[in-house]
């Protein structure tokens, strides 16, 4: 790739950044965009000001809502979002200073050896290969430089993972003992429950069971039942509500007709909407007679959520062995209510490694498959390859300046574009592996979803430029993989600038402008005649989607950190902007629908430490290919402290996460137990997991729109 393309790359991405982030903050400021804009706030019902109908100030551009997220504290986020909206944040902040720190010494340090690694004679002009170690002579001194910034950005980087796990973790032991009120706290779920051989009931079963072994602090039992007979009526009895509602608003709106067709046509809604409740009557009546304990008992399920009197009762018979047989009477502390699968709950324990093995199969698939659309992108990058092996492209050469948009822009955007769908491909493959949350089914996809990215938008975009070559020299040569590596990667810094670039300006931009909820909001209003205030367009924040895009510019800004410093100053625009559109995001638009206390973090820390081991692994290759052996073999005892530092983080750290403390249990028992509340708190969680099939319908005729049909619906 030449400079021209680079440019042209840079140019369209801060003039398309420039224009869309100009129309977001007019758009935002319409009253009549709340609904996207202001989404969460509307729903929350929080206050918000909106400049006057006259105003000027509406229609002219404005970075107010820039200042304005820069202004919003930590504890403002963990006390309106949560954790893991924090630890989001903070992904963000780590990129800022990591890449702040590296980019001063990239440009101050690595920058002019790289320039300066060989005579002007002998240096290419005009191309980015001057400013990477590609430029370094082979066996040159100057190699040591960039072992030295190797050690550096290495120890930084675990410098500040363990900074940002250790501080994490803080506010997650802060965080669990805000929400030690919530049902969760005194509650676990049990699956593989045997039969009660007297009665032949799981119900009773786990009566007699949590009775014999936990009997000062087992409380209570939520059986779980086959109800998808249920659900059915559910759903159409649902449908019918809305029906009547809508045949209500419709005899409302006639009003411009004669006075015998207006009489005639009320008549008509009249006999329907009789017709309608009557039917909706006779559903809610089979619901109830399903709902009723003689048929529920028979659909029972293996499966149930047990409430304790205490949450450290909870706690013990959650983290304990119940049974010498390990797959009976399998034990773990709830999901909030909010954040249970109940889809998931009738699949047995049992077959759920074949569904996992089921996911995994069709990931890897769309990974294969994935690779086709890869390598087509890098052909364009690759343009005068292009040109040899498809001819008629040389006719965009008789548009000036478009081969420099063909081989800058259009490679990283139409890549970008592929990727939008991938992580939502991924969650529905995550809803079919049996996860009991939502939460661990978007931990599931996030971690899907990021692999995928490093196979094939970092390694295969790295090797597609001769792929049957490589992986014939992988094979035939398996002790040449890190100088084969190197090579490739050395090659491709002009392009992961392009994407940072597309993935940064752009891809952020698009994000805060929502223009796919701005058209189907215009359509609607438009064609359907809804009303735009009707309700908010919220949706839940997708971690699934955000950190393993972020996670991959981490990971591609860590293996050319050495290698092309320029890529670094991107970089740090590429945070800066990403903070601010999600501290925005956060505040008004998406709503939080689950709280795991900051579980993404471990992975996150997972995603860096495995960057930062390519990127060393990265160097062993470049070391040996400029001939310097001392240097790689220098650099083996980083891996090896990288290595060391990450099973100590696993020791430290990890059980904090995946485990609830008992001591911590204990003191918040103690605590509500003088303030009076531990059995006001234990029987609130109740009731809480009731599934949705067993919560009380009835039908309540109304004349007015307002008032629901089916009450819980």
């Amino acid at each position: 790739m030449n400079p021209h393309s680079l440019l042209a790359s840079a140019a369209i991405n801060i003039g398309l950044a420039f224009i869309i982030l100009s129309l977001f903050s007019i758009l935002k400021k319409q009253p009549s965009n709340a609904t996207i804009y202001y989404a969460r706030r509307l729903a929350r019902h929080h206050t918000f000001a909106m400049p006057s109908a006259s105003a000027l100030a509406r229609f002219l551009p404005s970075v107010s809502w820039i200042s304005r997220a820069y202004r919003v504290t930590e504890d403002e986020i963990l006390q309106s979002n949560g954790l893991d909206a924090l630890v989001l944040i903070r992904l963000f902040k780590f990129g800022i200073k990591f890449f702040a720190v590296c980019t001063l010494v990239g440009l101050v340090v690595i920058l002019p050896v790289n320039y300066g690694g060989r005579e002007a004679s002998e240096r290419t002009f005009y191309s980015i290969d001057s400013f990477t170690i590609s430029n370094v002579s082979i066996g040159s001194n100057r190699l040591w430089v960039h072992f030295a910034c190797l050690c550096f950005m290495s120890f930084y980087g675990m410098y500040l993972l363990y900074k940002e796990y250790d501080e994490i973790l803080t506010r997650r032991i802060e965080q669990v003992h805000n929400i030690k009120n919530r049902p969760d706290q005194f509650t676990i779920l049990v699956r593989e429950i045997p039969l009660c051989v007297e009665h032949k009931a799981r119900g009773c079963s786990v009566d007699h069971f949590f009775s014999k072994h936990h009997p000062y602090t087992y409380h209570s039992k939520q059986m779980i039942y086959a109800a998808e007979d249920l659900q059915v009526l559910l759903n159409q009895a649902k449908s019918l509500a809305r029906r009547v509602e809508d045949l209500r608003e419709t005899s409302k709106g006639k009003k411009h007709k004669n006075k015998f067709s207006l009489l005639e046509a009320l008549k008509n809604d009249s006999s329907k909407e009789a017709l309608l409740e009557e039917k909706l009557q006779a559903i809610c009546h089979k619901i109830h007679q399903l709902q009723s304990e003689d048929v529920l008992k028979q659909k029972e399920l293996p499966i149930a959520f047990v409430t304790f009197k205490t949450r450290s009762g909870a706690v013990v018979a959650a983290q304990l062995l119940q049974h010498s047989h390990p797959l009976r009477w399998i034990t773990e502390m709830a999901p909030e209510p909010r954040d249970v699968s109940w889809r998931n709950m009738n699949m047995s324990y049992r077959v759920v490694p074949l569904y996992r093995l089921g996911v995994f199969v069709a990931a890897s698939l769309l990974t294969i498959f994935f690779a086709i659309p890869v390598t087509a992108v890098q052909g364009l990058a690759k343009y005068e390859k292009l040109k040899k092996w498809f001819p008629p492209v040389m006719a965009v050469q008789l548009i000036p300046g478009l081969s420099s948009v063909v081989t800058g822009y259009l490679p990283s955007a139409v890549l970008k574009g592929f990727i939008y769908v991938v992580p939502f491909a991924m969650l529905a493959m995550a809803k079919a592996a049996g996860c009991i949350s939502k939460s661990k089914e978007e931990i599931k996809a996030c971690n899907m979803v990021f692999y995928f990215l490093v196979g094939n938008v970092f390694f295969l975009s790295v090797l597609s430029g001769s792929l049957l070559d490589v992986l014939g020299l992988f094979l035939s040569h398996p002790k040449n993989i890190p100088g084969h590596l190197a090579q490739a990667v050395s090659a491709q810094a002009d392009f992961f600038v392009t994407y940072i670039l597309t993935d940064g300006l752009s891809g952020f931009s698009f994000e805060v402008l929502q223009p796919g909820l701005l058209l189907w909001d215009i359509m609607k209003s438009c064609f359907y005649g809804f009303r735009r205030d009707e309700s908010p367009y919220l949706y839940s924040l997708p971690y699934f989607r955000i950190i393993p895009l972020v996670s991959l510019s981490i990971l591609i800004g860590l293996v050319y950190a050495a290698v092309a410093p320029l890529l670094l100053p991107v970089l740090v625009g590429y945070f800066c902007l990403g903070y601010v559109v999600y501290i925005n995001q956060i505040q008004d638009v998406y709503e939080t629908t689950y709280e795991t206390c900051g579980q993404y973090w471990p992975y996150i820390h997972h995603y860096i430490l495995l960057a930062i081991i390519l990127m060393q692994f990265t160097m062993i290759g470049l070391f040996g290919l400029k001939l310097k052996p001392a240097a790689s073999f220098a650099t083996v005892p980083l891996i090896l402290s990288t290595l060391m530092f990450n099973e100590y983080c696993k020791m430290r750290f990890l059980p904090s996460f995946h485990h609830y403390s008992l001591e911590e249990a204990a003191e918040n028992d103690e605590l509500d137990e003088k303030g009076g509340l531990l059995e006001v708190h234990s029987e609130n969680a109740i009731n809480a997991y009731c599934p949705p099939g067993l919560r009380p319908v009835t039908f309540m005729p109304s004349e007015s729109s307002s008032t629901p049909l089916v009450s819980s619906l």
